[in-house]
């Protein structure tokens, strides 16, 4: 067994890993930028070390982090997931650097990192894929013409794309070249790799994913299925397994489809096929060549250690289990709680956490690297942490999460908690009806702001006696005691609108985080400024534009996430402040707009 093993990431899936390491007698080497030097994983470790240069680009740089290994002595490394994971080019460099990549061998890295060449393989091993193209596309002309082959709507794909990035979808032909760009320009960005191919758009499919185990002595094995199709903007929210009311016809092809994939690529390692179910149909969509984020819920219905195995298979050893010894028990679901305002079209929420207290209650598993006090960068993903609960049935699970989730108290930034307990309240998910686009198609219109930070009472000019409306402050919560019996009492205080106003106390309860206080822009003064701290993608305008109310000027990336930034007035722009490629403070000034 490995005496050492350097885990080249950070965050929960660092501290994941590190904690597999020393139930395997194992040491763990933390590595981490600058800002991350309180990082859970850190104090975790055995031993860490600092990661020189720009902390957004320090987790990528391949030659420092292999360097690093040598130098602690490591004989593996672990990629996690993200960053590093599925490049071939880092795996290449780790054997040649004469240590242990913990993962698939880079030429099936590369493989099936290429959408476009992975569905050519999936064709040839005699797995269904979704009708559409097995080359890059980059002819406009020829698009349209494809697209008048499979019909509308169709879904236009960066080949090296991932996590819904570098993907658009089109309705109609006037949508395709800002689509094609923008697929173009995404897969550059994230994936250095601009070849973008075509596929026919599925309305209303599950995303339905198989998790697989393989060793080096061609053993491969699955261990059933998960359901991720609860997302918004391709990014996963809540995922469970085994997947509820799924055909035996689709569960069938999905778990021959996953081992004939692995098999006709010759893989080894965790790694998991993710397809798209309409009815009885099944189709391939990708594989994942590392382990996945909601990898716990399979361990929890299985029993297996996922990141365990997959440490032991690149020791070289033979899987611990066959096909026949895996079982499914109860249903298992992960909420990934991410520092994202549900109210504000999931807007990311760097900060400060200042409170942060787990649920700690039978069948409750927490993944995280959160603390009271902890940062949240603006340089990574958004993701806090995974809650996840185990139920004999799917019911039982669903009030379990229901009831862990009312009790993570997470206060100092937004968070999707607010989101979960909906979605769990919601018939559609309750039926397991949810299809990919549901929450961003039915039910995002449908969610509600259960603590907005100023409500106004009475009607548009006044209380309805001719008095000054009337404005309620966020709502105290407090616990008193009548005779012996305790009780909880909300309390708000209510003013005139020209009576100041003091500032509201944040919330105390778990499942009302306190918002992100942000500068507004001044509007009226046609000043536009930026919300979060990011890096400018795209300027969509120039001096001298005429713009229309809620045009888009801007897109910001900021925690992994593109959002847009729209004109909040009509007008002439004036003064223009950024450009593509800059990077932005909070309140930063963007654009002046005038008459």
């Amino acid at each position: 067994m490995f005496k050492k093993i350097l885990i080249a990431n950070r965050g929960e899936i660092a501290v994941r890993v590190i904690r597999a390491c020393h139930e395997l007698g194992a040491q763990a080497v933390a590595i981490f930028s600058e800002p991350d030097k309180l990082s859970r994983h850190v104090s975790l470790a055995d031993e860490s070390w600092l990661l020189e240069g720009q902390p957004g680009k320090v987790y990528l740089d391949a030659a420092q982090i292999i360097e690093i290994a040598k130098k602690s002595g490591a004989e593996a490394i672990h990629p996690g997931y993200g960053f590093l994971a599925e490049n071939p080019e880092f795996a290449k460099s780790v054997l040649e650097a004469g240590l242990k990549f913990i993962g698939p061998k880079p030429d099936v890295i590369l493989k099936m990192g290429s959408k476009v060449e992975s569905r050519r393989i999936m064709q040839a091993a005699g797995v269904p894929v979704v009708p559409g193209t097995v080359d890059p596309v980059t002819d406009l002309a020829e698009i349209k013409k494809l697209c008048q082959k499979f019909g509308y709507p169709v879904a236009i794909k960066a080949s090296a794309g991932g996590g819904g990035r570098g993907l658009r979808v089109v309705r109609q032909e006037e949508e395709l070249e800002q689509a094609l760009a923008g697929a173009q320009r995404e897969g550059g960005s994230y994936f250095g790799n601009s070849e973008v191919y075509l596929e026919k758009y599925l309305e209303r499919p599950r995303h339905i994913e198989v998790q697989i185990m393989a060793d080096e002595q061609g053993n491969v094995v699955h261990l059933a299925e998960r359901d991720c199709s609860s997302q918004r903007r391709h990014q996963k929210l809540l995922e469970e397994a085994p997947a509820a009311k799924l055909s035996d016809v689709a569960r069938k092809k999905a778990l021959e489809a996953a081992v004939m994939a692995a098999k006709a690529i010759g893989y080894s390692s965790a790694g998991t096929v993710e397809g798209l179910v309409d009815g009885d149909q099944y189709y391939f969509l990708e594989m994942n060549t590392r382990v996945q984020v909601e990898h716990p819920i399979t361990e929890m219905i299985t029993g297996i250690d996922i990141v365990k195995e997959q440490i032991l298979v690149a020791w070289g050893n033979k899987l611990s289990f066959t096909q026949a010894d895996v079982s499914v028990r109860g249903h298992a679901i992960e909420c990934r709680i991410n520092a994202e305002d549900p109210f504000k079209n999931f807007m990311p929420s760097p900060g400060t956490v200042h409170t942060y207290i787990e649920p700690s209650m039978p069948w409750v598993r927490v993944d995280s690297a959160c603390y009271s006090g902890y940062q949240i960068l603006p340089f990574y993903d958004s993701l806090l942490a995974k809650l996840v609960v185990w139920g004999r049935t799917r019911e039982e699970a669903i009030v379990r999460m229901r009831l862990a989730l009312e009790s993570f108290k997470i206060e100092g930034v937004s968070t999707t908690i607010p989101f979960h307990l909906q979605l769990l309240e919601d018939q559609a998910f309750k039926d397991a009806q949810i299809y990919t686009t549901y929450v961003e198609k039915e039910l995002k219109a449908r969610l509600k702001n259960p603590t907005p930070s100023l409500a106004v009472t009475g009607s548009a000019n006044g209380n309805g006696n001719g008095n000054a409306p009337t404005i309620m402050s966020e709502q105290k919560q407090f616990s008193v005691e009548v005779n012996q019996k305790h009780f909880k009492v909300s309390v708000a205080e209510i003013v005139s609108e020209n009576k100041e106003l003091k500032a509201p106390s944040p919330s105390a309860v778990a499942t009302r985080p306190r918002p992100t206080v942000q500068k507004k822009n001044n509007a009226a003064a046609g000043e536009i400024s930026s919300t979060m701290h990011g890096l400018i993608k795209q300027v969509h305008v120039k001096e001298g534009d005429k713009v229309a109310l809620g045009q888009k000027l801007f897109i910001l990336e900021a925690m992994k996430m593109e959002s847009e930034i729209l004109s909040e007035i009509s007008g002439i722009v004036k003064n223009l402040k950024v450009k593509t490629g800059d990077t932005v403070e909070v309140n930063q000034l963007l654009v002046v707009l005038g008459e």
